[in-house]
């Protein structure tokens, strides 16, 4: 497998106007008179949500600024571990085995907070064609059985897979349902946030990802629904687990993710959802938090995350997430108050 690294400049080409506006929002959030400063990093899936979130809020509050990186739940969930960032971010909720590295490594406790949820789309190359996968060829192009487009309605045109390259919450969301449907992927190729991958390119982040698949003809990659949404890219129709074909839809991921009960750890995933119009691949996304900050941090953090559950979910819809219901805001608000100063 190769690598395709898109430089910041060709990639903010490709993405069109969502990642410029992404990249305006990182300037945007640095006012220079900031008192107190948090610095996050972690999944790429919620980025542009977050970047928005954060830009809004210091719109408003001039004496906090936040600085997300980009740069996958693998990495976000590291750094979070070794505590070289103020909050971690991703798209699977941390393991046990993780929360308990995060405590020894920096000697505080861990706080997991759902704050959106969205879902991963397979998204395409393929102009003139409306792809519809079911369960057996979803499976068959991934592990790279499939590789012409013939062999699914379309053209004389081999088929590119595209996959992150990075250590990723999307992918581990992406193959978790690949493993709940499929036998012959779970033997062969697993799930994670890393896995390795039958067939094709990689393509670093949700950003990478879609700008590979937009300069492309003929790939298909995953990535999460937003970012296909922004830039234009068509996505398959998949089958469910009740055999109905489903479009990647706002209102049908909504279906899915109510049968999700959060339960009291507020660590929960559903592989292959239920349920007629059920889109198959959903999760929610979390802010991982320490529950001791110093000085003013604490306060800040909340604050922050506090406006982002209740007036920022008015752009969750506008961006391709799900907002968050208000039994599951109350919740998560509660376990919010976990956090405190030194």
């Amino acid at each position: 497998m190769s690598e395709i690294k898109v430089k910041r400049r060709d990639l903010l080409l490709g993405l069109g106007a969502m990642a410029g506006t992404i990249a305006a929002n990182q300037m945007l959030i640095q006012p220079v008179s900031a008192k107190t400063r948090l610095s996050g990093a972690g999944a790429s899936f919620p980025a542009p949500l977050y970047q928005r979130w954060f830009v809004d809020y210091a719109n408003q509050n001039s004496d906090v600024f936040v600085n997300y990186q980009s740069v996958g739940s693998g990495s976000g969930v590291r750094q979070f571990i070794a505590g070289t960032v103020d909050f971690g971010a991703s798209d699977v909720a941390m393991k046990d085995s993780e929360i308990e590295k995060a405590k020894k490594s920096t000697r505080k406790g861990v706080v997991l907070l759902p704050m959106t949820a969205g879902s991963v789309v397979v998204a395409y190359n393929m102009p003139g064609v409306q792809l519809r996968l079911d369960r057996q060829q979803f499976v068959d192009v991934f592990l790279g059985k499939i590789t012409n487009w013939r062999d699914l309605g379309g053209p004389n045109q081999n088929i590119t897979i595209v996959h992150r390259s990075d250590g990723s919450g999307t992918t581990a969301v992406f193959t978790e349902h690949l493993k709940a449907i499929s036998q012959e992927w779970d033997t062969k190729v697993g799930a994670g946030k890393t896995v390795a991958w039958p067939v094709g390119l990689g393509g670093r982040g949700n950003e990478g990802v879609t700008a590979t698949i937009k300069q492309t003809r003929g790939a298909i990659g995953y990535v999460e629904f937003g970012f296909a949404k922004n830039n234009g890219l068509d996505t398959a129709i998949l089958e469910n687990k009740n055999g109905d074909f489903v479009e990647a839809t706002f209102e049908n991921a909504s279906k899915s993710l109510a049968q999700v009960e959060l339960p009291e750890n507020l660590r929960a995933f559903v592989v292959d959802p239920v349920g007629e119009n059920s889109y198959p691949i959903v999760t929610y996304t979390w802010i991982l938090a320490y529950d001791k900050y110093r000085g003013k941090k604490a306060e800040a953090l909340k604050s922050v995350l506090k406006w982002c559950l209740n007036q920022g979910q008015q752009y969750t819809k506008e961006l391709g997430y799900i907002p968050l219901p208000s039994n599951v805001v109350t919740r998560v608000e509660n376990e919010m108050n976990k956090i405190s100063s030194t």
